[in-house]
Order: structure tokens, then C-alpha cells, then sequence
């Protein structure tokens, strides 16, 4: 079984009870080293004086907060261990909030919680089956590794989960982060936009969707490394913004495909191949109307010569 990487308590009300936490996710990722190309020479990092080019000694770095116009505030790390907020072993609910309510871009990353000993498991699956039965989730906070977070817990079938969260002030504004943005939809183009929605939907299903940028690293790495080439290229075609005026039809053909793909039970694999298929045909024609406006320009020009000559 997994080592939990924080032990504490649940507490909500006057109870208390004693839980593990463990990590929920795990991303794909291929860890990378540097080389300098055409050796086996491994790049390092080292901390050195921007001024003098000298490799400074770790237990001699300060940290210094940039306040602008140049000027740093030098903080010392014994003054940070003064206000950290310390080890704390309790997860404190002050509050249970309809799990509808949060807006998703509140949550940061997801743990497990589990109960930390049998003699107590009965008390942490009575949380669980309340939240579950409720739609509730407890907000709690709590200190890990020396930080202060912000968290739900709610249940997810036999398990507890937690999510830590960002704090408000740390949701930037959409007005000032983007800019020009549309004014509210309505008519036919909402219509037809609405009936493509409904056409494309269907249940979720994580495993329906693949890491298909690391799995073709990974092939990438695992064919240079037998030596079936110095360099792989993976080319994706990049698709055209539908222009306003073809907007309609374009999502009027959108709601016919994905339907006629619900019933037969295909994939969106069938629209590529239409798309591409479309492509190829309309570089054709555009190939045979150039070859066409060629000969006609040359039957043109030697008509234009064989009459200078007669005259």
C-alpha cells in the first residue's frame, strides 16, 4: 500500500477522525536530460553571482521580493519559519456547501483521503455516506509542508476525496486576462450550435481519451533507440476558422454527420477521412482548371504567332 504523504484528523463539529492522505493522480511524463549536441556531455545548473560569474554556496542565498523600480525587500529564511503557519495535523471543516455550487476552476489537484486505522474506519465511512447522501462537500483548510491550503472534501464512491483549491483572489478576471469578447448569441446560429451540442453528446467515459502525445514520444524513443532513424516527424493537419458566412451551413452539415455517426456507431475518424477526402478533390479540380487555363493561354499564343506570320 502506498506511503501517505500527510497523516491527520477530520475535524468537523466535535468530531474527529484520523485519516491518511494519498495522491490521487499521476501525469505522463518523460523526464529529459540536457546534452551538448554531438557528445554525451550532460548540461548542469549552478547558482552563480550575476555580477561577479563566481558559483555561490547555497547556505549563502537570501530571497528578495521585487517591490519594482529595481529595488528588492531581502527576506532571510529564518524570518519566513517566523510566519509560517507550522505543522498543523488537523483538517478543520467550517463549513458544508452543495457540491453544485463550486466552479470547477476553483480546484488545484486531487488526493485521497483514507482511513488511518480500522478501529476508526467507521467513522470516516459515515462522513463519506453523508456527504454522498447530501451532495455536500466540507471546506476545510489545512497546512502541508510548511504552506496553508484551501480544500473540499467530498466522496466519490468508496473513497473520500480532496481537492485543494485556490483561494479567490487567486482566480484572475476573464475580462482583463481576454480581450474582445463576444456579446451574447441568439438566433438561427444559436439554434443550429444547440443542435449540434445535443447530437454530439453523449456519457463520459475517461478511458475513451488517450495521452496520444506522450504514447508517440515514446515510439519516437523507442525507434531511435534501435536505430530506425535520426529523425521522426509526426505531421497534424491545422484546421481554418469557419468564417461567419459559412458558419450555418457548416454547423447545419456538423448536426447531419454526428448524427448519421451516432446511428451507425462510428468514430470521429469518418469526418477526418471526408475532410481530407474533400481536400484532395478540390485540389484536384483546382489542379485540372490551372492545367486547362495553361493550354487554353498556350493555344492562345500560338494562334496570336502563326497569325503575325502570315501577315
Amino acid at each position: 500500500m502506498a506511503r501517505a504523504i500527510w497523516s491527520g484528523y477530520i475535524s468537523f463539529g466535535l468530531v474527529s477522525v484520523p485519516v491518511g492522505l494519498y495522491s490521487a493522480t499521476q501525469e505522463h511524463e518523460l523526464d529529459f536530460h540536457q546534452f551538448q549536441r554531438g557528445t554525451s556531455d550532460r548540461i548542469r545548473y549552478k547558482r552563480v553571482n550575476e555580477r561577479t560569474g563566481r558559483e555561490v554556496d547555497y547556505d549563502k542565498i537570501v530571497k528578495g521580493h521585487d517591490v519594482g523600480g529595481g529595488e528588492y525587500v531581502i527576506v532571510e529564511q529564518e524570518e519566513l519559519a517566523d510566519v509560517a503557519p507550522g505543522r498543523s495535523r488537523t483538517l478543520e471543516i467550517s463549513r458544508f456547501v452543495d457540491l453544485d455550487e463550486i466552479d470547477p476552476i476553483h480546484f488545484q489537484k486531487s488526493y485521497y483521503l483514507g482511513p488511518r486505522d480500522k478501529e476508526n474506519a467507521s467513522s470516516y465511512g459515515l462522513l463519506r455516506d453523508a456527504l454522498a447522501k447530501t451532495n455536500r462537500a466540507g471546506i476545510a483548510s489545512f497546512v502541508m509542508r510548511g504552506k496553508e491550503y484551501l480544500a473540499t472534501i467530498r466522496a466519490d464512491g468508496k473513497v473520500l476525496v480532496l481537492e485543494t483549491m485556490f483561494f479567490a483572489d487567486e482566480i484572475r478576471d476573464p475580462a482583463k486576462e481576454v480581450d474582445d469578447l463576444p456579446s451574447k448569441a441568439s438566433g438561427k446560429q444559436l439554434s443550429m450550435a444547440v443542435d449540434l451540442v445535443e447530437a454530439m453528446s453523449g456519457p463520459w467515459r475517461a478511458s475513451d481519451y488517450k495521452d496520444s502525445y506522450t504514447e508517440r514520444v515514446k515510439k519516437l524513443v523507442a525507434d531511435k533507440r534501435k536505430g530506425k532513424g535520426k529523425e521522426i516527424v509526426f505531421n497534424e493537419e491545422e484546421p481554418e476558422a469557419t468564417s461567419t458566412t459559412d458558419l450555418v451551413a457548416a454547423l447545419r452539415a456538423s448536426v447531419e454527420e454526428a448524427r448519421e455517426r451516432r446511428q451507425s456507431g462510428g468514430g470521429a475518424k469518418k469526418t477526418t477521412a471526408k475532410k481530407g477526402t474533400a481536400k484532395k478533390t478540390a485540389a484536384k479540380k483546382t489542379t485540372a482548371k490551372k492545367a486547362a487555363a495553361k493550354k487554353s493561354t498556350a493555344k492562345k499564343t500560338t494562334a496570336k504567332k502563326t497569325a503575325k506570320k502570315a501577315a
